[in-house]
């Protein structure tokens, strides 16, 4: 960081009100202090940058209804949903921040500190967004701290934020005292935000801020039109960037996974906020670990590189999508055995897809057909039926055949089992279907040529009123399609 000397000066105590915290100096800055002269410098001679007759963001019906949604859920009560606070990396760098997916659902709002309060009103909630509003000038805070809009760029007035996200907007920092105060039933939904939580400690139990969770996590089971649009939009993209990889595999094999993996990251910084999960780039044995990220082995030629990766959109809606790819671009006669049969395992799983269908179906669809290869290649004893039964096909399938797919990667991960792994499929769903098969390269119990090969195909599937839609169909699935693709892709 090249402004990592200077950052935040001192300004003298006497300057900050008793509300203030003043900001505090860099051990070995630069500069001592700030004379009364710069300071007062500072705080004049700026334009007004104020932005007017702002457009609401696209979502902001959906934000509407979802916490219209919220409120005639918990009638009478207070409800705190926060975004979280930034997070050191190292020392005084911080990561990406990344709003909580259940603050941004419900607002849109993507930045830090923020939190949505619902305050019971009549026979619903006045919603309020608390955020941090511009930088204060007078005090010096805009360009003496760090997190000042002359290092980390400007924020949106309180009005602004109003006019883009269709609720009141307030001043974060009042809130926590507002809170200490409140009276009446309170939830939370915890784990992002500390400070909010402290305030909160006295009126709040575990099992009713779980039950707003997972109320939450339930609602986004079902996607409207607005999210199916952004999912396919970052499935689009991940089709782009998979084809991109293609493109410099001869690069890679010069290199090693790490040029997959920053060859990927770029279509997703490019067209989207970021990777909707770490990338996933495993040639050779690696394919065989399920969530390797290392991505630092060579990438050889008549080795498989399984890819498994995800454009995030800029409003948090992830891709996530596999394909497991001859280096070569030409299968060998073991690799196409195995492909062929996980491809059959997926076609099965993705025909199980449909409303009223048991959430199940696909997954035991497609391990049928694997459990049925297995022992057909002899190397588990059947009968197949026996196999399922007692699980013996999961020591080279491992995983389960796929899950709900949204604003995370695995979405609705804290709804009931009942709703989720035991319920029925409903029209609007999304979810992947991703059956794998992996021999271990010390597997001793498969003959030698099978050992070190990993194939994992994934797609993502919504559920339509009528059967399902593969939205990430714009990549070839089948072997023969595979090699035909990359051959194109390289001519």
């Amino acid at each position: 960081m090249t402004v990592a000397d200077e950052l935040e000066p001192a300004i003298p105590e006497t300057e900050a009100t008793e509300a203030e915290e003043p900001i505090k100096q860099r051990k070995n800055g630069l500069y001592p202090g700030v004379s009364d002269e710069l300071a007062e410098s500072m705080k004049s001679g700026w334009a007004d940058t104020e932005l007017h007759g702002l457009e609401p963001i696209a979502q902001a019906a959906q934000t509407a209804a979802r916490r219209a949604a919220l409120s005639a859920r918990f009638p009478g009560e207070r409800l705190v949903v926060p975004s979280g606070n930034l997070k050191t990396r190292s020392n005084d760098t911080e990561y990406p921040f990344r709003a909580s997916v259940e603050y941004a659902y419900l607002t849109g709002n993507q930045t830090e500190d923020g939190v949505l309060v619902l305050e019971p009103a009549g026979e619903g909630h006045d919603a309020t967004i608390y955020l941090l509003p511009r930088s204060d000038r007078e005090n010096g805070e805009f360009w003496l701290s760090g997190q000042g809009e002359l290092w980390v760029g400007r924020r949106h007035s309180l009005t602004e934020s109003a006019e883009l996200y269709g609720v009141l907007a307030s001043d974060v920092r009042e809130l926590v005292d507002k809170l200490r105060e409140a009276t009446g039933p309170v939830r939370v939904v915890r784990g992002y935000d500390a400070g909010i939580e402290a305030a909160l400690t006295d009126k709040v139990t575990a099992e009713r801020d779980d039950e707003l969770r997972v109320f939450l996590s339930e609602a986004r089971l079902v996607k409207d039109e607005f999210e199916i649009g952004e999912l396919q939009k970052a499935v689009d993209s991940t089709v782009r960037g998979f084809e991109d990889v293609v493109r410099v595999l001869d690069k890679a094999e010069a290199t090693s996974e790490r040029y997959v993996e920053g060859t990927f990251f770029l279509r997703a910084r490019v067209e989207g906020n970021d990777v909707g999960y770490g990338s996933i780039c495993a040639a050779g044995p690696h394919a065989t670990t399920l969530h390797w990220v290392r991505n630092d082995g060579p990438v050889r030629s008549g080795d498989l590189l399984l890819l498994d990766a995800g454009v995030e959109t800029h409003t948090y809606y992830t891709a996530d999508v596999t394909r497991t790819l001859p280096v070569n671009g030409t299968f060998s006669e073991i690799q196409k055995k195995i492909y062929d049969a996980v491809y059959d395992a997926q076609e099965a799983g993705i025909a199980a897809v449909r409303p009223g269908g048991k959430y199940r179906d696909f997954h035991d669809a497609a391990q049928h057909v694997l459990a049925e290869r297995l022992v057909e290649w002899g190397l588990v004893e059947g009968p197949v039926e026996r196999v399922l039964e007692l699980g013996l096909q999961r020591r080279w399938t491992l995983h389960g055949t796929g899950h709900m797919l949204g604003m995370d990667v695995h979405d609705c991960a804290a709804a009931r089992v009942e709703s989720y792994v035991d319920g029925t499929l409903e029209p609007g769903m999304v979810l992947t279907v991703e059956p794998g098969l992996y021999f271990q390269a010390d597997d001793l119990t498969v003959p030698e040529e099978y050992r070190g090969i990993g194939v994992r195909i994934e797609d993502d599937i919504l559920v339509t009123d009528v059967g399902n839609r593969n939205l990430s169909a714009g990549l070839p699935r089948r072997s023969d399609e595979v090699e035909a693709w990359m051959a194109s892709l390289k001519s």
